[in-house]
């Protein structure tokens, strides 16, 4: 897919420039950022779903509870 952009000159130079010192074009630069944004959604999207089913888990701990003391023997 294309997208166009508006940008200003200048920050397009500086962008421009800023890729070129990472080894890639802008247009490469560019699209990793993008791939990058949509992975942190589906991970923000994934992790929200791990906490609801947490939330509505039936699971029970029938009274265990924590003991700093059982967790630090050796």
């Amino acid at each position: 897919m294309n997208i166009t952009l508006s940008v200003d000159e200048q920050v397009a130079q500086r962008a421009r420039a800023a890729a070129q010192k990472m080894g890639k074009s802008l247009n490469q630069a560019v699209r990793d950022y993008l791939e990058q944004l949509a992975g942190s959604a589906q991970r923000e999207q994934q992790w929200a779903q791990f906490e609801q089913s947490c939330l509505e888990a039936s699971t029970r701990l029938d009274g265990w509870r924590f003991d700093r003391d059982e967790v630090n023997a050796r």
